[in-house]
């Protein structure tokens, strides 16, 4: 039975969930409700703690591959701040691009149907025998909690992988491989046959973020496979561990379908010697797919040409809350949402626009500081309980994030702007834990250059606007100006809606309207959300669409008179 053949009822349901956006996920929504979860997660646990050394030691993390020259590591749990002690194999990056070179020869002549059917493998193989491994690997690099990395850096991450195939399929199937063309010249009828044929570009490097290392990486790494590519996997030195795990399935299952290994491998730096800049703008690299930072995500894209470059930075995310029907459950709905993983998502949203003349409910107008202050008292109440707070919050991946909250949160002080202090809890599971609650500012529009762009990390103003229509330009500009994925509004005015949605279309963020309940405002459905528009600084590429996938190979031809008779 062929791979493809074993995982082709999954994936055409997912080719019918990407079409009809419908909700649909082939694996569990959460730890408990895996087969066997028990005894799952306790390997999953044994796994990731065979990665760690004993005390005071260093341990070799296990992946064989080309131009090895030494060993780096610099990883340090935000849960105990202590050092992984990790060892990952340091490779010279020229040796890395050959040995990618020469194994996309195979992988280019293979079928479609080949290659679809060894990458789902991988994906079985990462949900089979690895997912809990993966979950306590971006806990203790990227500091989510555990349901998150489970969710969101797991099985969320795995879904948005089988998307990516579901368009490179769709994209690669759209070229017949053969016709028969005709047409008179003159007198004479000219008839030839006509071959088309699929070339990859070329290596692709894809970097991965500090605070999401999977979810991106995996669907842009199975974008380049599918398409006949190599990959050369750059992780941030602060979250190694989640993708040199995943490299090393990568090439397992590669090389037992009979294919080079070395069609994935994994390029390391340190955050003293980085080589992102070099990989970039390797002479060998054909594309690049880059989550990261708005300032090293421009520059990609300044720079990475003639490469094709495909990012995903972050950007400032707004709220306008002009009305609403149950203003509480409003403020709940955000509140959860400012707080989850500490606002260490590119989704999560910053500024928070409210009339200063106050937001419309059926009670009536209820006062700019009066939201300011519910709001506040709703964050509050949702991170008081230190067992509540490790579930929602998590940890603060970097220790910049802290000393940039402790600088805001100071000017804020002196500028009398604060609705909530940020202070550390304590995890009740990991009494050293870097962690903290959020900081909330309240600010009028004349101080935009203070929260103007994003401030990483559990950071929100709230704003006060001259009216709605105000609150509405404000919020626009900002993603045009600085960037935006996302966008949320409050309003039971459905002129006021009809101008947003255009607002928000032009400027290029996804806009979530009136959501109230438990789900988070800013969760992505795979099969369903398009993740990131293009159309603004928060990156030039939407995960997932054709366009995600459909440059990644090109199309050469060959013709020829057909034989008379």
């Amino acid at each position: 039975m062929s791979l493809f053949k074993k995982h082709e009822a999954l994936l055409d349901r997912a080719r019918t969930a990407c079409r009809e956006r419908h909700c649909w996920s082939p694996f569990p929504d959460m730890p408990g409700k895996y087969p066997n979860a028990e005894a799952a997660q306790a390997a999953g646990l044994r796994a990731f703690e065979s990665h760690l050394p004993a005390a005071g030691q260093r341990s070799r993390f296990a992946l064989e591959q080309p131009g090895t020259v030494g060993v780096l590591g610099e990883e340090i749990s935000p849960y105990t701040q202590q050092a992984l002690n990790i060892d990952y194999p340091q490779a010279d990056v020229d040796v890395l691009f050959e040995a990618a070179s020469v194994a996309m020869s195979g992988w280019a002549q293979a079928s479609i149907d080949t290659r679809l059917g060894v990458l789902m493998e991988v994906l079985d193989a990462i949900y089979r025998e690895h997912l809990f491994e993966v979950a306590h690997a971006v806990m203790h690099t990227a500091g989510q909690s555990y349901n998150m990395a489970y969710a969101g850096s797991g099985v969320n991450a795995l879904d948005r992988g089988i998307e990516a195939l579901v368009y490179a399929e769709q994209a690669m199937r759209s070229v017949t491989t053969q016709a028969h063309w005709q047409r008179p010249f003159g007198k004479e009828l000219i008839s030839l046959d006509k071959t088309y044929r699929l070339v990859p570009r070329g290596t692709a490097v894809c970097f991965t973020c500090a605070s999401f290392p999977t979810w991106n990486a995996w669907p842009s790494m199975m974008a380049s496979l599918a398409t006949g590519n190599a990959v050369i996997v750059k992780p941030h030195p602060a979250t190694v561990l989640p993708m040199a795990i995943s490299v090393r399935v990568f090439r397992q299952v590669l090389q037992a379908a009979g294919f080079d290994p070395n069609l994935v491998t994994l390029a390391l730096d340190s955050s003293a010697e980085p080589i992102g800049k070099l990989l970039v703008t390797h002479p060998r690299t054909a594309i690049v797919d880059f989550t990261g930072s708005v300032q090293f995500g421009q520059w990609v894209e300044r720079n990475a040409y003639p490469a094709l470059c495909f990012t995903e930075t972050a950007g400032c995310n707004t709220v306008v809350l002009e009305s609403s029907d149950d203003l509480d459950a409003a403020l709940r709905s955000l509140a959860t949402t400012l707080c989850m993983f500490s606002a260490q998502m590119c989704t999560s949203p910053q500024n928070i626009y409210v009339p200063r003349q106050g937001v419309r409910t059926p009670a009536g107008l209820v006062s700019f500081d009066e939201v300011a202050r519910r709001l506040a008292n709703a964050v509050e109440a949702l991170t008081a309980d230190p067992k509540k707070a490790a579930m929602i919050l998590a940890t603060i991946q970097s220790a910049q994030t802290l000393a940039l909250l402790d600088r805001l949160s100071a000017d804020g002080q002196a500028r009398g702007a604060v609705l909530l202090a940020p202070k550390s809890y304590p995890h009740p599971e990991f009494p050293q834990a870097r962690t903290s609650t959020p900081l909330m500012l309240k600010l009028s529009t004349a101080e935009r250059a203070w929260y103007a762009g994003e401030k990483f990390g559990p950071i929100s103003f709230v704003i006060a606007c001259d009216s709605a229509d105000d609150a509405l330009a404000q919020a626009s500009a900002d993603v045009r100006e600085f960037g935006g994925l996302t966008a949320f509004l409050y309003s039971d005015d459905e002129d006021f809606i009809a101008r947003a949605e255009t607002a928000y279309a032009r400027a290029g963020a996804q806009l979530t309207i009136n959501l109230t309940g438990p789900m988070p405002l800013n969760f992505a459905a795979a099969y369903s959300d398009y993740h990131v528009t293009g159309l603004n600084g928060a990156g030039n590429a939407s995960l997932t669409n054709l366009a995600f996938v459909a440059s990644r190979f090109c199309i050469t031809q060959s013709r020829r008179p057909r034989p008379v008779g």
